[in-house]
């Protein structure tokens, strides 16, 4: 099944149709010009969420090629559906020309989770009960839908030093799972009534709220290239403040640094890379605000500290807490590259360590048994004109607090570099 959905997207991928391209005698490249279209099927897997399909298109404008391989502008578009309940609509637009001189990054997205994992506050403080999860999943589950929009804005200070700024709309709406044989008593509902671990999710909170906020921030950024970086350094520290009187629910104070570094060993063709992440409240959030990584600039907002996108291997949405810190480490072969059909096309293989932990605890009690939840894996990397990447990856944790009952570890098919 897995070969079969690989090639699957393989044929997509080479679907791509460029109007003009010509041969870049130092790099070996086919320069792309004019509008690029990238139509895929998403066919992908989250060990979190399930199998996911659906459909993207990324839309490349490479105008005269002279700024390949990196677009002037780009649009990315998403309907995604995942058999364990979740729906992903995405609409991004990303122009380096749309304001002179200044990076435009625009989003609006709508997340639908029927059955969100939670599995309660401060990490390794909330103990699983893995027999509990393995006779019923409806327990650690929850219901919630997020509409989303933002605009941001980079802008150049100095060389490789820049600006951020943006504005940032979320609503929740937050609600008990209910499984199709009807409703069952769930951890959310323990956090609603008696607390656990002296943590009581307030009242106000329990059915959602909004969050509004602007965000500013610095960033550094000496990468060769964004999407596949072989060398540089890509740091951040953002702030977001989100006060009532911009219509937030329970007005929040928020800081966000992160350094990225990457070390080429042989070329572009091997390379080291890791990121250290961290980020925190200065007084308790609406619970609701804890699982969401803040991101200035091209992309959104993703949940879930554990899971994909932030620390492999680790169940989605383990590591909640007032303020968190994660790591990712990583060792990444591209072995062979070749032309097919017109197209740039790379392959490449990794090796990961991740790991991250809650630093202050959520509800104003202190820890007894968080330390650091830690997976390694490894993964696969089909690349087509450096920007497009159809990814596969494996992780697998070190303990058995971390992971899902009757599975070594988890498996996720999906697209880009984490980082």
């Amino acid at each position: 099944m897995l070969k079969k959905r690989l090639l699957l997207a393989f044929v997509a991928v080479m679907s791509i149709c460029s109007p003009a391209f010509a041969q870049d005698a130092a790099s070996g490249d086919i320069v792309k010009k004019g509008i690029s279209l990238g139509p895929l099927p998403v066919v992908a897997f989250d060990q979190d969420k399930g199998f996911q399909y659906g459909a993207l298109l990324n839309i490349y404008n490479f105008g005269d090629g002279t700024t390949y391989p990196v677009p002037k502008s780009q649009w990315y578009l998403e309907a995604s559906f995942f058999t364990k309940g979740s729906k992903l609509f995405v609409v991004n637009f990303d122009s380096r020309t749309l304001i002179p001189g200044v990076r435009t990054c625009l989003s609006a997205t709508y997340t639908d989770d029927k059955a969100l994992d939670f599995y309660g506050f401060n990490g390794y403080d909330t103990y699983i009960d893995h027999s509990i999860l393995s006779s019923t999943s409806s327990y650690y589950r929850m219901s919630r839908a997020v509409p989303y929009i933002k605009a941001d804005f980079t802008g150049n200070i100095t060389r490789n030093l820049y600006w951020k700024a943006g504005y940032h709309f979320k609503y929740f709406k937050i609600s008990e799972f209910i499984p199709e044989d009807g409703p069952h008593f769930s951890l959310f509902s323990l956090y609603k009534s008696d607390g656990v671990g002296g943590v009581v999710i307030p009242g106000d909170e329990a059915d959602g709220g909004i969050s509004s906020s602007v965000r500013a921030g610095l960033m550094y950024d000496s990468r060769n290239f964004e999407a596949a970086p072989s060398r540089g350094i890509w740091a951040e520290a953002n702030l977001e403040y989100a006060p009532s009187w911009l219509g937030t629910s329970k007005e929040y104070l928020k800081y966000y640094v992160a350094f990225r570094n990457y070390l080429p060993i042989w070329g572009d063709k091997l390379v080291f890379a890791y990121r250290l992440n961290a980020q925190g409240f200065l007084k308790d959030p609406a619970f609701y605000m804890l699982p969401f990584e803040t991101i200035l600039g091209y992309g959104y907002d993703r949940d879930g500290f554990g899971g994909y996108r932030t620390v492999r291997g680790i169940m989605r949405n383990r590591i909640q807490g007032r303020s968190v810190c994660y790591y990712n480490s990583e060792l990444r072969w591209r072995f062979v590259d070749f032309h097919l059909f017109n197209q740039n096309i790379g392959l490449a293989v990794s090796g990961f360590c991740d790991g991250g932990r809650v630093l202050v605890p959520y509800g104003g009690v202190k820890f007894t048994e968080e330390n650091f939840h830690i997976a390694a894996g490894g993964g696969f990397r089909f690349i087509m004109n450096r920007n497009f990447i159809v990814a596969v990856e494996y992780g697998v944790p070190f303990k058995e607090q971390d992971r899902l009952p009757g599975k070594a570890g988890s498996l996720y098919i999906n697209t880009g570099f984490l980082f």
